[in-house]
């Protein structure tokens, strides 16, 4: 689908029409192909213009199409034939020009770029790299080391950087195209092989081997087994060391790798599934579609510590009038000060005024009389929270949203002490709130859909990746991690150290393995929230072993290293030393080991050795096994939006595809052998036993995973 028409006479204007943001599909590409031909053709047409249809030059490829076989012509020899074409050809970019779009206007002669128009690469993020020549032909307009940077990370480029790196010819305030008209007849009768970039030598330094060896270390190091980053880096290495057409081959041969790989398809997984989970549902019958959020421009948030802040910012960033309340005047000054600066360091990256205009910091809470919406951010305390929303149910307008950012407590408990149960809902940012993608928005049993429409909402304008969640304890990402964490412990005590089991799952890639991640976190969360529960401390049923709690087994070595007075990176030692207070780089200590030892001989525990494989699979598909009884559960309406909740909030590694995904990448019948193997092994340790739900679908021929919900028993769903 490509529009033609001749204006001014001699210029061919080739119009992208595949709303809405042009891409390649094959009538696309037909349409393409088709007009380039006859502009090339006709002697009356002495110069061509490419643009896209409603502001948008073109987004790259149909991503719908890639699990299709190929139709339509091949993106190559198209863009071959722009080039090779003997009449000067502009690419007018408005809106976007991404992966094939770029690739497109790279085979055009020239560039002109809207001042707000972005471009980019961005295949490296859907486990693939640019193979309609962006590896051969960016590398030779733009040089070796800015084109692996846009290539291995896929960022988007502002039209004002892009024209400084080459990318583009020219950037005006103006209508693009008129000005690409303009150029384009300008430019008629000029040299156009030098504008041909596949003629063109690829510019190297002279240390061009070592650039490539150095790049090759760092994405293979920021990749943690990602394999589209490395094989960016190998192409982009062809472009410079090999001829044009050379390069392109080799372009061809690691895209025909990656397309098939298991990456491709889970980073494709991904993309979509991310754009699924805003497209909520209830029990009730509401959904996305039905339910309308109303319009929040006056918020507050109650508590200025680590999280409230970070709300705050976040609110802030998006333009919204905030009310930021603290107990006490010393509290409110302390977080007025960190809020600010970490507003002007938000505002120094866009090169923007910080909005501190929009904050009032009160110890008030009269002062929230007109918002339309409060987050409550206080300690993790439930009774302190009831004494707040009793607060805000009196002070705050009738039909003003009472939200939660509790991690894990029970949304219908505070609710309840309201006078508008029906106006309260749980959203549960991840710290640090301003930079973390992830919101679970918690429905409550009688939270109204407006309320979740508007949380949704609030959500996305944040910048945020929003998923609607049940209400239970833990709600979806802290349940799964619970089981996650105990066979961690478990595994320290059965002979593993925190640096292999870290290694463990560091090798698979997460960021930061259990050990490490809860010394970041402090250690002294886990065990104040055991203390409350009665698994450690006073409340200790002093019937229970040491290493039993509530009937089934417990390990109680991190309780051990609290009471050491190691509480992880804030007082620079948890299961690892640091350098001191605060700092970063974790060693393994002596100490721990000696610990475990001890705890092991105090126990009569035999240490085993355990490897990498046991602490995965026991670590994960423990993991696993929780989300399979969550989905049953109701508590989350499908598996994509479990696997979002981890990929955004908890660092599961995204060329994984999620939790869920995963399991289906390895193959649910050896999930499930292999925790029926662990839970025959530790039948104390109730989370190994397989689910229903895994069960099922084992016995059902393992079904594709967009068919789960067909599996799904749902007698009392939390959604």
């Amino acid at each position: 689908m490509a529009r033609y028409a001749q204006v001014h006479g001699s210029v061919a204007l080739i119009t992208l029409t595949n709303p809405p943001v042009n891409a390649l599909s094959a009538a696309v590409r037909h349409g393409i192909t088709e007009t380039v031909t006859r502009a090339l053709r006709d002697p009356e047409v002495k110069s061509v213009v490419i643009c896209g249809e409603n502001g948008v030059f073109c987004g790259g490829a149909d991503i719908r199409e890639f699990a299709k076989p190929m139709g339509g012509p091949p993106l190559v020899p198209m863009i071959a034939a722009i080039e090779e074409g003997d009449k000067p050809v502009v690419a007018a970019i408005e809106g976007v020009a991404l992966g094939g779009g770029l690739e497109l206007a790279l085979g055009c002669h020239y560039r002109i770029a809207h001042t707000k128009a972005l471009v980019g690469l961005p295949e490296v993020t859907l486990g693939l790299l640019p193979a309609a020549g962006g590896t051969q032909r960016l590398p030779r307009l733009i040089g070796i080391a800015p084109a692996l940077d846009l290539i291995t990370t896929g960022r988007h480029v502002a039209a004002q950087q892009a024209l400084k790196l080459g990318i583009v010819d020219q950037v005006t305030d103006q209508s693009t195209v008129d000005v690409a008209i303009q150029f384009a007849k300008q430019v008629v009768g000029q040299p156009l092989l030098p504008r041909k970039l596949s003629t063109q030598p690829t510019p190297c330094p002279p240390d061009v081997d070592i650039l490539l060896e150095e790049a090759m270390t760092q994405v293979k190091r920021r990749a943690r087994g990602a394999i589209a980053p490395v094989a960016c880096v190998m192409a982009v290495r062809a472009a410079a060391t090999l001829p044009y057409h050379a390069g392109m081959q080799k372009e061809q041969e690691l895209m025909a790798t990656l397309f098939r790989s298991s990456q491709a398809r889970a980073l494709q997984y991904c993309f979509f599934a991310q754009r699924a989970v805003g497209r909520w549902k209830l029990s009730s019958g509401a959904h996305s579609g039905n339910s309308k959020p109303r319009p929040v421009s006056k918020a507050a948030v109650i508590g200025l510590g680590t999280m409230g802040r970070g709300i705050t910012v976040a609110l802030v960033k998006a333009g919204i009038a905030v009310v930021a309340v603290e107990t006490s005047d010393k509290q409110l000054q302390t977080g007025k000060q960190i809020v600010s600066e970490m507003l002007k360091r938000e505002a120094q990256k866009r090169n923007e005024t910080p909005r501190l205009d929009l904050i009032r910091f009160t110890t008030s809470m009269l002062e929230l009389k007109d918002s339309d919406l409060v987050i409550e951010a206080v300690f993790e305390d439930m009774p302190l929270k009831k004494q707040v929303f009793k607060e805000l149910s009196s002070v705050c307008k009738a039909d003003a949203f009472l939200c939660t950012n509790t991690s894990g407590l029970d949304v219908d408990e505070l609710a309840a002490v309201t006078k508008t149960p029906e106006l309260v809902v749980g959203m549960h940012f991840f710290a640090p709130a301003h930079v973390m993608k992830l919101l679970e928005v918690v429905c409550g049993s009688r939270t109204s859909p407006e309320a979740v429409a508007t949380a949704m909402y609030l959500g996305k304008k944040l910048g945020k990746v929003s998923v609607a969640v049940g209400n239970c304890p833990g709600f979806v990402g802290n349940r799964m991690l619970r089981p996650y964490l105990e066979e961690a412990n478990f595994l320290l005590e059965e002979g593993a150290t925190p640096e292999l089991v870290d290694g463990a799952l560091e090798e698979f890639g997460f960021a930061m393995g259990v050990f490490r991640m809860s010394d970041l976190s402090g250690l002294d969360v886990g065990w104040r929230i055991r203390k409350e529960s009665g698994l450690t401390g006073p409340d200790v049923d002093p019937n229970d072993p040491p290493r039993r709690r509530q009937g089934r087994r417990y390990s109680p070595l991190p309780d051990l290293v609290c009471e050491q007075g190691r509480l992880g990176q804030k007082n620079g030692c948890g299961w690892y030393l640091y350098d001191k207070p605060g700092g970063r780089v974790a060693t393994p200590d002596p100490k721990i080991h000696q610990l475990l030892e001890e705890y092991r001989l105090k126990h009569g525990i035999r240490p085993r050795r355990v490897d990498r494989q046991e602490v995965v699979e026991r670590c994960l598909f423990a993991l696993i096994n929780e989300g399979f009884r969550i989905l049953d559960d109701g508590i989350a309406a499908g598996p994509e939006d479990i696997d979002m909740i981890y990929v955004f909030g908890y660092g599961w590694p995204r060329h994984r595809g999620g939790p869920m995904f995963y399991a289906g990448m390895v193959g649910l019948p050896k999930v499930l052998e292999r925790l029926e193997h662990y839970w025959q092994a530790h039948p104390d340790v109730p989370h190994l036993e397989p689910s229903a739900l895994l069960r099922r679908l084992v016995d059902s021929g393992s079904p594709p995973i967009d068919t789960w919900r067909d599996f799904l028993q749902r007698p009392h769903s939390q959604l």
